[in-house]
Formats: structure tokens, sequence, C-alpha cells
């Protein structure tokens, strides 16, 4: 957690206390004893509790040594908002590999990295470093672009739509679409399921998993990626390939899920079901 009001660590943590998440957080900062007036810690392995949620904000870099440190910790989770691995080049893909393999080795899952964070109504939690709360209703996101996110979330709140959860994936290293189809399944409280993808690490597995929650909860989806302009952009944030339409068209027709081309058609949609 920085003290610099615009690095992304002071402003997730600040996020994570204006949101009132419903339990501790730590600020985990090398030389500050606060931020924003909470004690700090030097080292997650010097907070004095057990630790659930670790989210990593610090240079590609030094991301190991504070995966190390979670992993002494028995965290559970990581949120990886850190960029520069597998986006960047074949040494960030080593890099990747590396923060992915520790964190198994060590039974942490692994949201990102290069994503904004995620959210989850219930808990209060805000660990995004995102503008702006999130309004509590019926419906999941999930959004590999973590800048589409955020204009998507705008344009929910104008409309009136709530979410149970936001999760941004970004690199999606370890926990994929896959798994939170999961446990949208499973959660009562999520009605509707939107997704923003870009890739499909495994689009046989994807249509299996989506088919379940699809008999009893629209899932919506918008592929990014459509155009070759679109296809560049994905590709220099997140290494995505477009792959084919009729392909993604038949993927998503076989697993029961509604595809939307525009952010508009996929909020317009949702709020119909919504009501």
């Amino acid at each position: 957690a920085s003290t610099d009001p615009g690095k992304v660590g002071h402003v997730v943590f600040g996020n994570l206390m204006a949101y009132g998440f419903q339990g501790p957080v730590y600020p985990v900062h090398p030389e500050a004893r606060h931020i924003g007036g909470v004690r700090a810690y030097p080292s997650i392995l010097d907070v004095p509790d057990d630790v659930d949620l670790a989210v990593v904000a610090v240079p590609a870099a030094a991301v190991a040594g504070v995966v190390s440190d979670c992993a002494g910790k028995k965290v559970r989770g990581l949120v990886v908002l850190s960029g520069g691995f597998g986006e960047r080049d074949a040494e960030g893909r080593e890099l990747e590999r590396a923060l992915v393999t520790e964190a198994r080795a060590n039974g942490m899952r692994v949201v990102g990295p290069n994503c904004l964070g995620i959210a989850v109504t219930a808990p209060s939690l805000n660990a995004t470093f995102g503008p702006r709360a999130l309004p509590p209703g019926p419906i999941a996101f999930s959004s590999q672009s973590g800048a589409l996110g955020l204009a998507l979330l705008e344009r929910a709140e104008a409309s009136g739509l709530g979410l149970t959860s936001f999760v941004s994936i970004g690199n999606k290293a370890d926990v994929s679409s896959n798994d939170l189809l999961e446990w949208w399944e499973d959660d009562e409280a999520t009605e509707i399921v939107m997704l923003y993808v870009e890739s499909f690490g495994n689009p046989r597995t994807f249509a299996r998993i989506a088919r379940r929650p699809a008999r009893r909860k629209p899932i919506l989806a918008m592929k990014g990626g459509t155009t070759r302009a679109g296809s560049r952009a994905a590709s220099s944030h997140t290494a995505a390939l477009a792959g084919s339409e009729a392909a993604v068209d038949a993927l998503f027709h076989q697993a029961g899920v509604t595809r939307t081309r525009t952010l508009e058609e996929l909020v317009d949609a949702t709020a119909l079901l919504a009501s």
C-alpha cells in the first residue's frame, strides 16, 4: 500500500477502506508506519492475524518475493494488479509462469496479473483501483480488460444495474472465466452473468462449464478483438488472439450463452433480463 496518492497501491487501499469492508485490512509497506491513519507492516509476515487475501501492487520484478512471503503466511488468494508479465514479452511470460507455479505449490489461487482487481458486494469488498463503488444487485460481471470493465461498470450504474461481484481477470494466468462460472453457478445471489472475453484458454471446457449455469441463469457475453484493430488492442494487453468469428458464434451457441456485439447491447440486454 503506497503512501503516494497517485500510486495504484494507495488507491486500492483507499477503496478497501471507503467501501466499508467487513473485515480487517492490513496495509503493507517496507518503511511507512501508517497508511491513511492505519498502522502499516513492513511485510505480510509481520501481520499479527491470518490473511485470506493479498492484493499485490508492486513492480513485476518484486512480485516473486511478495508471493513467497504470502506462501509463508499461508494466504489462500492473490489478486495481482501488477503489469509487466505475459502481456509484455517472453521474459514476462516466464515471470508469469513462475508466479502461478509458486502460488499453486503453496495452495494459493491467483487473479491476474495485469488486472483491475475484484469487488464483491456481500462483504463490501472493493479491491480495485476503479473510481466508483459497486452498486448491489443480482448481476455478476467478469472482464478480461480492465479499461472496458470500467466503462461497462459506468454504463451499468447509469442504467440502474447492480452487481453481486466484479472480477477483472487480466492475463488470467490462473483464475479464468471458467472458474468464475463455477462459482456463480452456486451463488444464490447471482441471477445473471456478464462476460467480456478476449480469448479462450480451452473452448471445450468453457462450453461444458457454461452449459450448466446457463440452464438456470442467463449468461451474456461480448467477445473483444472482433476487428483487425480490436485484435491488435486485445493482443497488446493480454497477448490474446481474436480467433474465428464463426467459431466463437458456434461456441457461445453450444454453451447456451447469448452473444452481444457492443457495450450498449450488453447493458441493454442485461437490463431487460434483470427486470
